[in-house]
């Protein structure tokens, strides 16, 4: 699994002209599925986006997880970031899971992250999506799973 992670004063995403997903305070999360990926990535990757302690704490300095904050998680399913552009102009993503493997992964993920007592907002599985967001920092992450 892939995660483009980005630190949030506020995230939405629209698909289809309405509002799916929604946070104040938080992370975004960009994530992409591939294909050998299963639930020891889901776990790994749940735990680590939780306890990553990239919010400030009472001396400015990133000290404390998004659990810690009391922040929220906006996760959007992007199969691009497995697109790869070595070869030619035109991306290949056969990097990328199927549909039918992604899908119960991301919800998954969702799940996961829920469970560790963070509030999760998504967008729309395979949608045609709008996301808008203020980036705090910024901070940027890009987080593989092992």
């Amino acid at each position: 699994m892939r995660a483009v992670v980005q630190r949030v004063g506020t995230a939405r995403v629209e698909c289809e002209g309405r509002v799916t997903g929604e946070i104040g305070p938080g992370l975004l999360v960009l994530l992409g599925v591939a294909p050998g990926d299963g639930p020891d990535q889901v776990a790994w990757l749940s735990q680590k986006l939780c306890g990553l302690r990239i919010f400030e704490d009472a001396d400015g300095k990133m000290n404390r997880s998004v659990q810690e904050a009391g922040g929220a998680m906006l996760v959007v399913s992007q199969f691009t970031l497995y697109g790869d552009c070595r070869r030619g102009r035109r991306p290949s993503f056969t990097g990328a899971a199927p549909p039918e493997q992604a899908e119960p992964l991301y919800q998954a993920f969702c799940a996961a992250v829920a469970a560790q007592g963070v509030p999760v907002a998504t967008g729309v599985f395979g949608g045609d999506m709008q996301v808008s967001l203020v980036n705090d920092g910024p901070v940027t992450l890009v987080v593989d799973t092992p």
